[in-house]
């Protein structure tokens, strides 16, 4: 098959290998070809690399140090199950080669390779690519085609919910910059693309950016590319994703994770338009982008703390948009319930198989939870429900499972019997719980690193070394948790 020099450079490969030669020398023939490579010499950074990112395809030697292909290869999955991965050896046995395709290897590339071998290869796995979201494309429509987009994707009757489609409605058909605000999980992004699908943008280029997914240099070179020689690896010139977004919108997710040069850089695309480069000493483009952002903490306390600039604030927030967490819709909850349990049991069950229903006792088993995880975490409990449920049968409420991972309180506790306990112990145990957990968050989102959860909780290194200390936990444990 052939394929388009805008769709191979639209394909993210990355070449894990300890021998330079080979991994360079493979990267070189790729980049030749039109392909978008990058490519790393240490397991470790490896395995950090494709935990953060996605790739479409990824090489890796088996046998690579401190951390092992295989190693590799299962955290690559695990991240991104549709990514294909090809394990690379000099030392080819059927044992490790069928080890491999078993853990959900693509295909086997032993040593030593021609060029020849490597550009057939990975064209195949192209294709492969190809065919994969050309499905997924054609299951969106399909999922169009039955109804109305707008319910299908924002079903909701609660007020809230309402007012705040109502409003995604009106400012779609501007170019006005939108903030979007809510938990996690409750359809920011979701939101992004109904305002995207309903403006005068809709035909060009949604490009979505998750700024608390990737570390500030990377970010930095998606966001506004770079120039040939900028930083190693940077072997070609490379447009951002402002310049990919040129002419459409561009979403950034968890803008309050990005660093603060970077907002000072974004707020001059905002202000003129204008991209420059890493690396780069001169204007590099002009670009005509809508802007909309999104955020799971507070903006105005983001501004008011300093992780985020006044100036590109109120630059992003021309309308901003509020949406609820679940448990203050519970109006919608069988409505969801009931949709997410139809699409995917007719996604996972053979076709003619007779649907379950979710009987009134197990939707208000629903409408009881907490939802932590919102609008997200009820669609994976009707996922689950979908995959074990009997054909026909009623699902009752022992059918639905509970994922209450909240660390229970000191001596297995609830909360209901700490408020029978005296005020001041009472107030005390559930200030220790609530710091306990809220270390741990915050150290899991910064990685084990100290300096940025200080930085994340508007705290000095100090306090935050003395809480840990007051709560005798170590950050090896908490950053392993992640």
């Amino acid at each position: 098959m052939s394929i388009s020099p805008d769709v191979k450079a639209s394909l993210r490969i990355l070449v894990i290998d300890d021998d330079r030669t080979l991994r360079e020398g493979c990267a070189s023939v790729l980049q030749l070809e039109g392909y978008n490579v990058n490519f790393i010499g240490r397991g470790d950074e490896a395995l950090d690399a494709v935990k953060r990112r996605k790739f479409d395809i990824i090489l890796v030697d088996l046998y690579m140090t401190p951390v092992s292909g295989m190693e590799i290869l299962r955290a690559a999955l695990q991240a991104h199950r549709d990514t294909i991965v090809v394990v690379m050896t000099g030392n080819p046995s059927v044992s490790t080669s069928i080890e491999a395709l078993r853990a959900g290897a693509w295909d086997y590339l032993p040593k030593p390779f021609s060029a020849t071998h490597l550009q057939v290869l990975v064209g195949r796995a192209s294709h492969a690519v190809l065919v994969a979201r050309e499905t997924r494309d054609l299951r969106l429509q399909l999922l169009k085609q039955n109804g109305n987009s707008d319910k299908i994707s924002l079903l909701g009757i609660s007020p809230a919910f309402r007012k705040a489609v109502e409003l995604a409605r009106k400012v779609a058909s501007t170019d006005a910059s939108v903030m979007i605000s809510g938990e996690s999980g409750t359809g920011k992004e979701v939101i992004a693309q109904f305002i995207h699908r309903h403006s005068r943008r809709a035909s060009r280029k949604l490009v979505p950016i998750n700024c608390a997914a990737l570390p500030e240099p990377l970010l930095e070179s998606e966001m506004f590319g770079h120039r040939k020689g900028a930083f190693t690896g940077a072997d070609r010139d490379k447009p951002g994703l402002l310049e990919t977004a040129n002419g459409g919108t561009l979403f950034l997710d968890e803008l309050t994770e990005m660093s603060g040069p970077l907002q000072a850089k974004l707020l001059r695309v905002l202000q003129d338009g204008v991209v420059r480069r890493v690396g780069s000493e001169t204007q590099d483009a002009v670009v005509d982008v809508r802007f909309i952002s999104a955020t799971n903490r507070d903006p105005q306390e983001a501004v008011n703390t300093g992780v985020l600039r006044e100036d590109l604030y109120y630059r992003l927030r021309v309308v901003p948009i509020k949406l609820p967490p679940l448990r203050k819709r519970l109006e919608d909850i069988p409505l969801l319930a009931i949709h997410f349990l139809a699409y995917y049991w007719e996604r996972h069950r053979p076709a003619g198989e007779l649907a379950p229903k979710l009987t009134e006792s197990s939707i208000e088993f629903l409408r009881s939870r907490p939802w932590r995880g919102n609008v997200r975490e009820l669609q994976n409990v009707i996922e689950h429900v979908a995959v074990l449920a009997e054909a026909g049968q009623p699902i009752q409420p022992e059918d639905i499972p509970v994922y209450d991972d909240a660390p229970m309180l000191p001596g297995d506790t609830t909360l209901s019997g700490i408020m029978d306990e005296p005020y001041h112990p009472a107030k005390d145990r559930l200030i220790a719980q609530f710091e306990q957990e809220y270390l741990s968050r915050l150290v899991a989102r910064a990685g084990g690193n100290m300096s940025k959860a200080a930085r994340l909780a508007n705290i000095d290194r100090t306090t935050l070394y003395r809480l840990m200390e007051k709560h005798n936990v170590r950050r090896e444990e908490l950053a392993g948790g992640e």
